[in-house]
């Protein structure tokens, strides 16, 4: 079952510039990781007083065949995926690829954050959309505002 909005992931090679336009936007940082299978860095902001959800992800490649690397190339920086997050990774997959969704990755793959898991799903039509389904075996504490 699809629980709500992780986050919204923005594609940038420019992460502390976009990382300075939210937090002027009224964010805080929370948390950063490396998603190693797909070549980039990923920063989460969110409000405060929102438990850090939904967030926003400022996803940035760390190297040239990085999962953003085309998309930046072919569309320049901006919107990149919507993350659902989901109790059942496979049941969620399954379920959507027999909606029509393709899916991209052929196997979960280890996320940024502790204990996350994602796979990726693209709709073509009505929107181009691509779709990151996070899992998350560890439960999740949004730390202090850092800054």
């Amino acid at each position: 079952m699809i629980l709500g909005i992780d986050h919204i992931g923005l594609a940038t090679a420019d992460a502390e510039g976009l990382g300075r336009l939210l937090r002027t936007l009224g964010m805080r940082h929370d948390d950063s990781g490396l998603a190693d299978e797909y070549g980039v860095t990923c920063d989460f902001f969110s409000f405060a007083g929102s438990d850090g959800q939904p967030a926003v992800e400022v996803v940035a490649p760390v190297r040239p065949d990085s999962s953003v690397s085309q998309q930046l190339d072919r569309r320049g920086p901006g919107l990149y995926h919507l993350a659902l997050e989901v109790d059942d990774l496979p049941a969620e997959l399954a379920r959507l690829r027999g909606s029509g969704f393709v899916q991209i990755d052929a196997t979960p793959c280890a996320g940024a954050r502790p204990g996350m898991q994602v796979a990726f799903l693209y709709m073509p039509k009505p929107a181009a959309t691509l779709i990151a389904l996070v899992h998350y075996s560890l439960s999740r504490a949004v730390p202090a505002d850092p800054s």
